[in-house]
C-alpha cells in the first residue's frame, strides 16, 4: 500500500538531477556557509550588546519598586531571533541605537513611575476613606466606653485593708464583689451575700438616721408624712438610672444615623461587652451626694427617682447593663435619706415597653399587655415588683421611701384599657401583700383625668399620676405667652380641682412631671434626629414607632411662622436670654406651682441635663428663671397675667 500511494517511491529523475547538481558546486555550498556564519556572528554580537545592555538597565532600576520584572525591558522574552533585524531597522530610520534605546529605556520607566504612583493614588483613593470610615465608626462604638477611662477614677479608698480574695471564691466576680465595681464611695464592702426579695444587700450600712429633715417649713424623716394635706415639692432625677436622649445626648451624639442608635436598647447592643463600663460611670458621676445636697438646698423635700426592670433582671436576649443600676439606685437612697428627702420609686421602664418612647428602653412597638409577648410581659413585672415590694418593705425604708410608683406613662390610649386596670389591681395586690404601706402611684395612661371618676376608687393610698405639658399639643403650643400662663392658672387648676375630688375625678391627683419650656426645640426632646413641632421639622416616618400622622412638617409657633418660629433663642445659654423672656420663664413655672398644689403637689423633669436649661431646675436656678426656694414665690394664680408682647417678648421662641 505504501508504494501504491507513494510513500516508498523511488526519487523521480529531476529530483535526482537537483541532488547531483548540488552536490556538483563546491563553491555554491561554501558561500552558503559562509553567509550563514556571518548570520550567526550577527546574531552573538546582538545578544552580547543586549546583555550588556540588560545589565545596564537593570543596575538603573535594580531599587525601583515593580510588578514583576516583566515591566523591565531586559526580560528576556522580550529579545528573540529577530532582535538583529530590530536594531538594523533602528539604525536605518536614522537613529543611534544607543540613543533610540536609552529613550525607550527612559520612557518606560517614566511609563512603569507613573504605574507606580497611580497605583499609589488608587490605594489611598481607596484605603484612606476607608480607614476614616472605620476609625469614625471606632470612635463611635468606643468613644463612650473611653469616656470610662478619661477623668479622675473614683478613689475606692475603703478598699484598703480588704483583698479581693477575702471574698468567697463563687462570688469573686459577681455583682456581689466590689473589686467589680467602678465606684465604692459610700458603699459597705464588707461582704454579705445576703438577699432580700432575691436582691443584694450588698453595699449597705447595718445603720442608719431617719432624723434629717429636708427644709425647717417641713417634716423630719422618722415623723408622718400627711399626703393629701403636707404638699408635695419634689423634683425628679430623670436620666440617671434609666438613658434618656434629651437629658444626657452625649451617650448618643456621637453615632451617625445609619448606626440607629436611638435608646438604651440601641445604645447597649452597640456598646456590647463596654457597656457595663459607660453605663457605670455614667450612673457614678451624673447624679452625686451633692446632686442631694443641692437639692435639699433649693427647697425640695422630694425625689423621684426613675429606674428601669433591668436594675432587677433581664431577658433572653436583653442588651442592657443587668443589676448594677440597682446597687446605685440603693446610694441614691441613702443620700436622699441623709439630706431629709422622701424618694418616690418609680419603675421606668417595663419589660416589653409600656409606651414605645425612648424613655422606656427601647422606642418603637409596645410589647407590654400588648403582643405576641404582652401577657407575658405584664407577669415580668408583677414578678419584678414582687421582688422590688420586698425588699423596700424592709425597716430601713419605711421612713425615706414612701411613695412607691407602678409603672411610668402606660400608653393606654394605644392598650386596652381594661386589661391595664386589671394588670394594676394585681400589682397592688401584690405589692401590699408583700407589707407595703406607702403611697401607691399609677399612671393616668393619656387618657384624660376626668375619665378615671370610679375607676381604681376602692384601693386604699392610691395615687393618680399624671404629667403636664403645654409643648406635645399643638393646640397648646401655639398659644402665646399671655395664654400658655393662663392655661397654667386655669385649665390645669381646674383640672387639679376636679380630679382631685372623688365625685368627678379619681380623687387623690399628684402632677408626677412638668417643666418650664415652652417650646420643643430641646435636642432629642422627640427622640434621636428627629426635629420639632416648632420649626415644622417633627419627621417621624421611618423612625422606630414613627408614622406620617405623627408628622409636623408645618412651623407651629403663636406666629404661624411669620415671622418665622425659630429655635435659636430657646436653646441659647439663659445668660444670653432677654429680661422679659426671663421673667415670663420665672412666672410660667411658678404659675404651675400653684396649679398643681390645688392637688397633691408637684415633681420637676428633671433636676439635671447636659444642654437642655428648660428642662434644668439646676440650669434655671442658676439663671435665675425658677425660684431660689421651690416653696417660696413671688407669683400664684390670683395675680394679674401681664400681656408679654406689651414687654417687647416676641412670639416667635
Amino acid at each position: 500500500m505504501n508504494q501504491a500511494l507513494g510513500w516508498d517511491a523511488e526519487p523521480t529523475p529531476l529530483h535526482e538531477e537537483r541532488r547531483h547538481h548540488r552536490r556538483r558546486d563546491p563553491e555554491e555550498e561554501l558561500e552558503r556557509e559562509r553567509r550563514r556564519e556571518r548570520r550567526r556572528r550577527r546574531r552573538e554580537d546582538a545578544e552580547r550588546r543586549r546583555r550588556e545592555e540588560e545589565r545596564l538597565a537593570e543596575e538603573s532600576t535594580e531599587r525601583r519598586i515593580v510588578s514583576g520584572r516583566r515591566l523591565e525591558r531586559g526580560h528576556d522574552r522580550y529579545y528573540n531571533d529577530k532582535e538583529p533585524y530590530r536594531e538594523d531597522a533602528r539604525l536605518r530610520d536614522g537613529g543611534s541605537s544607543d540613543y533610540e534605546y536609552e529613550s525607550e529605556r527612559k520612557r518606560k520607566r517614566r511609563r512603569n513611575i507613573c504605574i507606580a504612583i497611580s497605583l499609589l493614588l488608587l490605594i489611598l483613593v481607596i484605603v484612606v476613606p476607608v480607614a476614616i470610615v472605620l476609625s469614625k465608626k471606632k470612635k463611635s462604638e468606643t468613644s463612650q466606653a473611653a469616656a470610662g477611662d478619661s477623668g479622675p477614677k473614683p478613689s475606692n479608698d475603703n478598699l484598703n485593708g480588704i483583698k479581693q480574695s477575702d471574698i468567697p471564691q463563687q462570688y469573686q466576680g459577681t455583682e456581689l464583689d466590689p473589686f467589680t465595681w467602678y465606684d465604692t464611695n459610700d458603699f459597705n464592702v464588707t461582704f454579705t451575700p445576703v438577699l432580700v426579695g432575691g436582691l443584694p444587700i450588698m453595699g449597705l450600712n447595718t445603720s442608719w438616721d431617719d432624723s434629717p429633715k429636708a427644709n425647717p417649713h417641713t417634716k423630719s424623716l422618722n415623723e408622718t408624712w400627711k399626703y393629701g394635706t403636707d404638699l408635695i415639692r419634689g423634683v425628679n432625677l430623670g436620666g440617671w438610672l434609666s438613658l434618656e436622649p434629651l437629658i444626657t445626648p452625649s451617650l448618643f451624639s456621637s453615632y451617625s444615623s445609619r448606626d440607629g442608635i436611638v435608646d438604651e436598647y440601641t445604645l447597649c447592643k452597640k456598646l456590647g461587652d463596654k457597656a457595663k463600663q459607660t453605663l457605670e460611670k455614667h450612673y457614678s458621676t451624673f447624679i452625686s451626694e451633692q446632686t442631694f445636697a443641692d437639692i435639699q438646698a433649693a427647697g425640695f423635700d422630694h425625689v423621684r427617682i426613675p429606674f428601669s426592670y433591668w436594675a432587677v433582671t433581664t431577658y433572653g436576649d436583653d442588651p442592657y447593663v443587668p443589676k448594677t443600676s440597682f446597687r446605685y439606685l440603693l446610694r441614691g437612697i441613702e443620700w436622699a435619706r441623709k439630706y431629709g428627702l422622701r424618694v418616690n420609686l418609680d419603675l421606668h421602664a417595663a419589660p416589653g415597653s409600656q409606651n414605645g418612647w425612648n424613655h422606656s428602653g427601647r422606642q418603637g412597638t409596645i410589647g407590654w399587655l400588648n403582643g405576641t409577648d404582652g401577657t407575658l410581659n405584664g407577669q415580668r413585672t408583677i414578678d419584678i415588683h414582687n421582688q422590688l415590694s420586698t425588699f423596700f418593705t424592709q425597716l430601713r425604708y419605711r421612713n425615706v421611701v414612701t411613695m412607691y410608683g407602678l409603672v411610668n406613662e402606660p400608653r393606654m390610649v394605644e392598650l386596652d384599657q381594661g386589661t391595664v386596670i386589671d394588670w394594676t389591681k394585681k400589682a397592688i395586690a401584690t405589692v401590699r401583700g408583700n407589707g407595703y404601706k406607702g403611697v401607691l402611684i399609677f399612671g393616668d395612661g393619656f387618657m384624660g383625668l376626668d375619665n378615671w371618676q370610679g375607676k381604681l376608687q376602692d384601693e386604699e393610698n392610691l395615687l393618680l399620676d399624671v404629667h403636664q405639658y403645654v409643648i406635645f399639643n399643638t393646640q397648646q403650643l401655639v398659644l402665646t405667652h399671655h395664654d400658655k400662663i393662663n392655661f397654667a392658672c386655669g385649665g390645669w387648676t381646674e383640672q387639679a380641682l376636679r380630679s382631685s375630688n372623688k365625685a368627678t375625678g379619681f380623687g387623690p391627683t399628684l402632677c408626677g412631671e412638668w417643666s418650664q419650656a415652652d417650646t420643643d426645640c430641646a435636642q432629642y426632646l422627640n427622640n434621636v434626629g428627629i426635629g420639632s413641632r416648632w420649626e415644622g421639622t417633627l419627621n417621624t416616618v421611618g423612625t422606630p414607632g414613627g408614622s406620617r400622622s405623627g408628622s409636623v412638617l408645618s412651623p407651629t409657633c403663636p406666629t404661624a411662622n411669620k415671622p418665622r418660629c425659630d429655635c435659636t433663642s430657646a436653646n441659647a445659654d439663659p445668660s444670653t436670654y432677654a429680661p422679659a423672656y426671663k421673667q415670663w420663664l420665672l412666672m410660667f413655672a411658678e404659675a404651675q406651682m400653684h396649679s398643681f398644689e390645688r392637688g397633691w403637689g408637684w415633681f420637676y423633669w428633671t433636676w439635671q441635663t447636659e444642654s437642655a436649661p428648660q428642662w434644668s431646675y439646676k440650669d434655671g436656678l442658676a439663671a435665675g428663671i425658677l425660684p431660689k426656694l421651690a416653696y417660696q414665690r413671688d407669683f400664684d394664680c390670683s395675680q394679674e397675667i401681664p400681656m408679654f408682647n406689651d414687654t417687647g417678648l416676641p412670639e416667635f421662641y
